[in-house]
């Protein structure tokens, strides 16, 4: 499965629909760091709503994602965690720092837009 990349202005938007083979978080990772200096991005968002899951090897991937584009200019925000993977993930002490998250898309394109041109990093 490909995950859609959306671009809205200079955010990328990832939209995972399901849950992702390692394979697959891998190539989503390389895709999201090749995209970000092709259309020199500014941002990612990453709407992890689709996943029932988000496993050690996940938020690993979630948090290279975020440090590679981070290298090349771009801050990443995931949005959409579920309740019931929140919850998983903190007994489990699944950590996704140094990730911004928010609640959703509109939240974190907020955010993004709060930080524009303040010279502060998302």
């Amino acid at each position: 499965m490909t995950v859609p990349v959306l671009r809205q202005g200079d955010v990328l938007i990832a939209s995972i629909q399901s849950d992702l083979s390692d394979g697959e978080v891998v190539a989503l990772r390389a895709d999201l760091t090749r995209i970000v200096g092709e259309v020199r991005a500014r941002a990612i968002v990453v709407d992890v709503a689709g996943l029932d899951v988000i496993d050690s090897f996940t938020a690993r991937s979630l948090r290279s994602i975020a440090l590679s584009a981070r290298l090349r200019g771009t801050h990443t925000i995931i949005v959409g965690i579920r309740p019931d993977v929140a919850i998983a993930m903190v007994h489990f002490d699944i950590n996704l720092a140094p990730l911004r998250t928010a609640l959703d898309l509109d939240e974190a394109l907020s955010l993004l837009a709060g930080r524009q041109g303040n010279g502060h990093g998302v």
